[in-house]
């Protein structure tokens, strides 16, 4: 029923769809590409492993996966769809080389979804965090192929909805082959659906899965460091002004500040705001390895942000003061450093969902906040060290969701 229905509103709305589609930027080929007319030649004979991200937050979740899944499984083809524009842009950036094709996921209509089947041929399909499509779910059921959801969750506000509609849900979630949660508390959630106990269960999450860089240079910080990693306009002026009000309380003087622009062309901006201020400053690019001169370091080189997290003691992520939705905080507590970060968040939700509960960092809502945060952490010793623990607590609590999946892949490519 779900079926028919799904294709009768499609066939009736599809100029509509097209419409909308274009108005969405989406091109010829994008469309054709969801319409399930997909080119897998040289796939015969091949176990083809799909992976699914929507858009740019679970591409980047799964781009380590998919990699790891290269390696450990070299002969198979690697497929991996996305539903969204920004999210092939990301695909193709990050993965090119890496898989075999990169498309989109099909409209979720019976037409659609059998003719994408029928030329890509996944043996598995793995979606990342929780999409539920039911016209997949029916079709890989009745074709064996082994659907599963990955770092799956689900939101306070979506569990009320697929509470209320569990009669419907229900049926649907038991399609899946697998359903692997980022936390008990989804766990909990999923089974509370009526998924299968026996295929649903936790995973961690597989953000969490990343790897302390390797720092190969030594640098003098001449004091305590306050790094604002990963700046956008308009944040520059909150963090130098946190900071010149920290240096004149008296409680901090030895401190120095590293800034590092998200992006290298507002290098010039970033520049005078700092020479207005009155700090003395030089630039990385300098070859400065030392602070013990200057008050402002401008981090303005490619690729050595996460390592310098090794040398911060409290970290700023920035795109979290204006509506960018925030950048990784783990690059910096992977290395035990404390993090404070603006509102906007929701690109890692997630992530400061448990850093939060944990105890591992900061979220704030103001420029005042902010400060009165960074002030605590850089006066009180025992504070800095209990969030600093839990910081690594937390990553021996998520870590192995990498290897979890890729063992799950062995498992349904051996049936």
């Amino acid at each position: 029923m779900i079926g028919f229905i799904s294709e009768l509103l499609y066939r009736l709305f599809y100029p509509i769809l097209i419409i909308f589609h274009k108005n969405g930027n989406y091109s010829d080929e994008a469309i054709k590409l969801k319409n399930g007319f997909v080119n897998s030649s040289g796939f015969e004979g091949h176990k083809v492993i799909m992976f699914h991200g929507v858009s740019v937050g679970e591409i980047n979740a799964v781009e380590k996966l998919i990699r790891k899944a290269r390696e450990e499984f070299n002969d198979a083809k690697i497929v991996v769809t996305t539903g969204t524009n920004t999210g092939q842009e990301i695909a193709h950036k990050k993965l090119e080389g890496v898989a075999d094709l990169i498309t989109y996921f099909p409209f979720d209509v019976p037409s659609c979804v059998k003719r994408f089947l029928d030329n890509v041929k996944p043996d598995i399909i793995l979606i990342a965090e929780t999409e539920i499509w039911p016209n997949i779910a029916t079709e890989c059921k009745k074709r064996g192929i082994k659907l599963c959801i990955i770092n799956g969750r689900i939101s306070d506000r979506t569990y009320k909805s697929y509470r209320a509609l569990k009669f419907f849900f229900k049926p649907l979630l038991n399609a899946y082959a697998g359903i692997y949660t980022q936390s008990s508390e989804d766990l909990d959630k999923f089974l509370s659906l009526g998924t299968n106990p026996e295929t649903t269960t936790r995973m961690n999450n597989l953000k969490f899965d990343i790897t302390k860089p390797e720092v190969t240079f030594e640098f003098d910080k001449s004091g305590n460091v306050l790094l604002a990693a990963s700046t956008h306009t308009g944040e520059d002026e909150i963090v130098l002004s946190v900071y010149d009000k920290l240096k004149k309380s008296g409680k901090h003087d030895d401190l120095k500040l590293i800034i590092a622009p998200r992006h290298l062309t507002r290098k010039d901006d970033v520049e005078t705001l700092v020479g207005e201020s009155g700090y003395t400053y030089g630039f990385r690019s300098e070859k400065i390895s030392s602070m013990s001169d200057i008050d402002i370091m401008i981090l303005d080189t490619m690729g050595e942000l996460g390592k310098m997290f090794a040398y911060s003691d409290v970290s700023f992520i920035g795109g979290s003061f204006n509506k960018t939705g925030g950048h990784n905080p783990l690059e910096s507590i992977i290395f035990s450093k404390p993090v404070i970060s603006g509102p906007s968040i929701h690109n890692f939700k997630d992530i400061y969902s448990i850093i939060k509960n944990a105890k591992a960092g900061f979220v704030v809502k103001t420029p005042d906040e902010f400060y009165n945060v960074a002030d605590k952490l850089l006066s009180d010793s025992k504070l800095y060290s209990d969030t600093a623990k839990a910081g690594e607590e937390v990553f021996k609590a998520q870590q192995g969701a990498l290897d979890f999946v890729i063992n799950v892949i062995h498992a349904c490519l051996q049936q």
